[in-house]
């Protein structure tokens, strides 16, 4: 990664879609960003199942996908292309900025991204990484931004930033995604998840 000079990273964190947010690709989204620097920001939505099951784009990884066992759209970017993004249960591993020279081995196909989350190289045979994955998810496309192009966003309001954990990747229950994040933050965030769908019945 290049030096971050004006950027702080945010990989691994979790972008939270405020009520503010006008973008309808991103109403009510939480974004796992799985990178973050001085040349843009790349992140899936968590929280956009689709009615494509994952058997059937590829289906040797159909077995190894988490309820629901469906495509997830990560984002508008890009939508025929797939990412994988698992959890390799009870393993935090280092932190990035202390990964270089760790002797701890990832299963090979997966790159750590933060914490006990990674990318899956779909390319592999997934029977290398079934034994190491607690869970996977399959999404169709991406988020991205381009450079300084989130900072503006977040300036206007538009995210919450908030620590993720490594069940998010994995809800069983997507749709409730956005509530429960902002449910569990120790803030005036708390408050926001109980915002109506609609504000005009407010």
């Amino acid at each position: 990664m290049s030096a971050m000079t004006e950027v702080s990273s945010l990989t691994g964190r979790l972008l939270v879609a405020s009520p503010a947010l006008a973008d309808p690709n991103f109403d009510r989204a939480v974004v796992l960003l799985i990178d973050h620097d001085d040349e843009g920001s790349l992140g899936v939505v968590l929280n956009r199942p689709t009615p494509v099951g994952v058997g059937d784009i590829l289906l040797p990884w159909a077995g190894l996908a988490g309820d629901p066992g469906v495509v997830f759209q990560g984002g508008p970017v890009a939508l025929d292309s797939a990412l994988g993004v698992a959890v390799i249960p009870g393993d935090e591993g280092p932190s990035p900025r202390s990964r270089p020279g760790s002797n701890r081995a990832d299963p090979i196909g997966f790159r750590r991204v933060y914490g006990a989350i990674g990318l899956v190289d779909l390319e592999a045979p997934p029977e290398l990484l079934a034994a190491a994955l607690g869970s996977l998810r399959i999404f169709a496309g991406y988020s991205g931004w381009g450079p300084g192009q989130l900072e503006e966003e977040l300036k206007t309001g538009a995210w919450y930033v908030v620590e993720s954990e490594p069940g998010d990747v994995s809800s069983p229950e997507p749709e409730s995604l956005w509530r429960a994040v902002l449910r569990r933050q120790r803030s005036r965030l708390a408050m926001i998840a109980t915002y109506p769908d609609d504000p005009s019945l407010n």
